[in-house]
């Protein structure tokens, strides 16, 4: 293989993620009712387009080859998860709460360095990441400037400690 001639401009964007489901009532009652996101299209009870801040979508939900069905088996291959990037640590805090008063159980809870993430399954068990991004000039580098990315156990109480400022 050549070496790439091309790279993606800086700007580009991952515009929408659009999932199969089993369930369009299911998927709307965690993706709108949970989460928050508003329904900016809907037809029937096959497809939902769904947004954030009026977008005309962010995740488009459909049933077209996957009503009733379960979900995929986690060994294989497919999406791992979709990630949703909240503006501010303080609104990943509240989403936190939001989860905690639904009794919404987590997969998981990281610190990356470069973002502090919440990890759980919608109702067809793909994976959802929440997650905000530390600002730029405090992601931790290597001593020759690379970015140095980790995992590490996030601090779940220092989080909602956000809702009090």
């Amino acid at each position: 293989m050549q070496p790439n001639e091309y790279t993606v401009p800086a700007k580009t964007r991952i515009g929408h993620v659009h999932l199969k489901v089993s369930n369009l009532e299911k998927s709307l009652d965690f993706y709108c009712g949970l989460l928050g996101f508003e329904i900016t299209t809907r037809y029937g009870d096959q497809v939902a387009f769904i947004s954030a801040g009026g977008y005309h979508h962010h995740i488009g939900l459909n049933t077209w080859y996957s009503k009733g069905f379960p979900p995929s088996a986690k060994e294989g291959v497919g999406l791992f998860h979709t990630a949703i990037v909240y503006p501010t640590r303080k609104d990943l805090a509240a989403i936190y709460q939001r989860l905690i008063n639904a009794h919404y159980p987590l997969t998981g809870a990281s610190d990356h360095g470069v973002s502090e993430a919440l990890y759980l399954n919608d109702p067809d068990n793909n994976g959802i990441e929440l997650y905000w991004d530390r600002p730029e000039k405090s992601w931790p580098k290597t001593e020759d400037g690379n970015l140095e990315m980790y995992t590490r156990i996030l601090n779940l109480n220092g989080l909602l400690h956000e809702l009090n400022k």
